[in-house]
């Protein structure tokens, strides 16, 4: 089998990425190119060239969760959502899943309409978002993997081997945005950012040298400056650090709009014109634009602000990564694929498994799990929404099951009243408690959506502001209904849909059980519906912390990590980092470390037993900190397993210790460095200094 994969490989010339023949290849046609061609071929929708076999190729395209905006296609939970398994053998499976359904639409597009329209159908997608979620009021947190650096790189690491194949072939993977952006979207335009060496070193940029040295494809800059610069004209970030320091040697691109925001008056004034922008972007090491100033090269070549050279350099990598793809050949060693995969029972059943795994159980007072034959009652605005599911940038599933879908299956005499409105609307509690009167037991369906949060929406309502949040907490008219649900005596179970962290203070008060169910995909409903009926035993930590309130965050445009996240925090969560309950117990032996012999390395070891009545999946955690160092985190995850243990049994877990595991600032070089001196080892489930044991190093 190993000798049939080589001789595809070899007698494949994608599989040959960026031999001589091809560098040859790609000379030959650059030097026949006019100026004009060579502009526009660093365009995102490139056109064609005929007379040099040249294809027309749009660059964009979506697969944040499932391959977006190109018809029907397997949609998997929100990136956040997917965060929360700490599964990384279950999100390679769903982006090897992804990129299947990707290379199969296109060879269809390919194949029935060769001169059609290819936006949306390509081979180069823009995802993941690694950006850190420091904050939960920005609504594009959803696409990202949480708050963490560590889970951020690592996860992100394993969309792009998912996405791009063993070899690099199957796809592009697009790290984004570079650097050092999370919001405000009403800002993002024009805004400047400027942190300390240590957050830009220790919080923004580790996940995408994580993706770097994973061997992503291609980086998009952000909209916003940095230090002055937009992030696209930055030198230091593009040349310095993503360049020089790295190795990376892929395609830089733009987010779509963002060197035109560099001269445009709602912009940065950074340029004056067109040919000055598209000259800056290039100068630092743009090679591809997702916007409308690239047609200006020309005019910047022949006012010397640019060479041809440059150009000729760019338009190189360009060719030579679509030959690798096979695309400007038209055939790819990937084209082999079935379409009956596609939207198939496998994906399917991932979507679902991976919904499973991504739901946390917040709070539990014992109502959970439902018993069968339970008179229970559904009230709630997102009940009955499958859009809501999907998140954002996605695609059209064939079938999407809605909580009330699942949940009637298993409750054939569920009542059901929407009760009230996500936002802003009537609220006729009266009529709701009319209507549950002979139900004590009520799922509320609540939380937001992403018709509220998400990348720069014309939205302007209480709580909600062009796609970000003003706070944090359930909407007023849910509250409101809760309260009076409680107070009439029914026992409420709160389901959140959410992308980001909502302040439940006085619903985990009243609330006699909460479950954080994000926007899980296609088949969120039935996930969520097999969890409170006890189905499927919950699994799920969470990415992101869990504030009290708003007046828990520091200021949205602040951009220092004082006072965010887990790792910087010194008021107490509502739920921390990690956290997630079980309908099962798990109690964590004594930890060890291990010292590495005969050629292995330090490892920690610990033993977790299953306690409870429920086989159970618990998230071994380890976190570092380091006591003499009172300006650093107060504790960095940096290692986690996922396992299954059934009940009354135990499994032995070993997470290696690397150089990786005791990175730390380090002053004097200016760099996160490794070194194990005052670091302790923290092993638990979760953030919680409660819930974690401390070992030497």
């Amino acid at each position: 089998m190993k000798k049939f994969v080589l001789l595809l490989l070899l007698a494949c010339p994608a599989a040959m990425a960026q031999s001589p023949a091809d560098s040859s290849r790609v000379a030959a046609i650059v030097s026949s190119l006019t100026l004009e061609e060579k502009a526009a071929l660093m365009k995102f929708d490139s056109p064609s060239v005929p007379r040099l076999g040249i294809p027309k190729y749009n660059w964009w395209n979506e697969a944040l969760h499932g391959v977006a905006r190109a018809g029907e296609a397997t949609m998997f939970p929100m990136p956040v959502g997917m965060a929360a398994s700490f599964d990384d053998a279950l999100l390679y499976q769903v982006f090897t899943a992804i990129s299947d359904e990707a290379r199969i639409k296109n060879r269809i597009s390919r194949s029935e309409d060769p001169e059609a329209d290819k936006w949306y159908k390509g081979l180069t997608f823009w995802t993941p978002n690694i950006n850190i979620f420091r904050d939960p009021r920005w609504g594009r947190g959803m696409e990202t993997y949480g708050e963490d650096p560590y889970l951020t790189g690592r996860l992100g690491a394993v969309v792009v081997r998912g996405l791009q194949g063993d070899d690099g072939t199957k796809l592009h993977a697009c790290a984004k945005h570079f650097a050092v952006h999370s919001g405000p979207e009403s800002l993002r335009h024009r805004f400047d950012v400027d942190v300390s060496e240590r957050d830009l070193w220790e919080t923004y940029l580790p996940a995408f040298k994580s993706l770097v040295d994973a061997g992503v494809k291609e980086v998009m800059f952000a909209y916003n400056s940095f230090r002055g610069e937009p992030c696209g004209a930055s030198v230091h970030l593009l040349q310095d650090i993503l360049r020089e320091e790295w190795g990376y040697d892929g395609i830089i691109l733009s987010d779509c709009g963002a060197v035109d925001d560099f001269y445009q008056p709602h912009g940065h004034h950074y340029a004056s014109s067109a040919a000055e922008a598209a000259a800056a972007c290039v100068h630092a090491g743009g090679q591809l634009e997702c916007g409308w100033s690239f047609p200006a090269l020309p005019e910047a070549v022949r006012a010397g602000l640019i060479t041809e050279k440059d150009l000729d350099s760019a338009v190189s990598k360009l060719l030579l990564e679509r030959i690798s793809l096979g695309e400007l050949d038209n055939r790819s060693r990937w084209d082999v694929i079935p379409r009956e995969k596609l939207c198939c029972e496998e994906h399917r059943e991932l979507s679902l498994k991976m919904a499973r795994e991504s739901i946390v159980l917040l709070k539990n007072d014992g109502i959970l799990p439902l018993t069968e034959g339970e008179k229970v009652a559904l009230v709630g605005p997102n009940a009955a929404d499958s859009v809501m599911l999907w998140g954002n940038y996605y695609g059209t599933p064939r079938h999407t099951v809605t909580l009330l879908e699942a949940l009637k299956k298993r409750f054939p005499d569920l009542c059901y009243v929407p009760g009230c409105p996500l936002v802003v609307g009537e609220n006729n509690i009266e009529e709701l408690l009319s209507s549950l009167e002979d139900f004590r037991t009520v799922v509320f369906a609540g939380g937001i959506s992403p018709s509220v949060e998400g990348e720069e929406l014309p939205v302007d309502i209480p709580g909600f502001s062009g796609g970000d949040r003003t706070g944090i907490e359930l909407p007023q008219v849910q509250r409101e209904t809760i309260s009076a649900l409680v107070a009439a005596g029914k026992r409420v179970v709160l389901v959140c849909f959410s992308g980001s962290a909502i302040a439940l203070e006085s619903e985990a008060d009243n609330c006699a059980a909460i479950l954080q169910a994000w926007y899980p995909g296609q088949e969120g409903g039935t996930a969520v519906a097999e969890i409170l009926s006890g189905e499927v035993n919950p699994s799920g930590k969470l990415p992101v912390t869990f504030y009290r309130n708003t007046l828990q965050l520091p200021a949205f445009e602040d951009y220092s990590m004082s006072g965010r996240t887990y790792r910087f925090m010194s008021d107490a969560p509502l739920y921390p980092f990690g956290y997630g309950l079980s309908y099962t117990t798990f109690r964590f032996g004594k930890a060890r470390v291990r010292r590495g012999w005969f050629g292995r390395g330090d490892r920690l070891v610990v033993r977790v037993r299953n306690t409870g009545r429920y086989d159970g999946d618990e998230i071994v955690q380890l976190y570092v900190r380091r006591p003499d160092d009172p300006s650093g985190p107060v504790k960095s995850l940096r290692g986690y397993a996922r396992l299954h243990i059934k009940a009354g049994r135990s499994r032995r877990v070993v997470i290696p210790l690397t150089d990786e595991t005791f990175l730390w600032w380090s002053e004097s070089e200016g760099r996160m460095v490794p070194s194990r001196k005052g670091c302790i080892l923290m092993v638990g489930n979760s953030s919680d200094a409660e819930s974690l044991q401390e070992i030497s190093s």
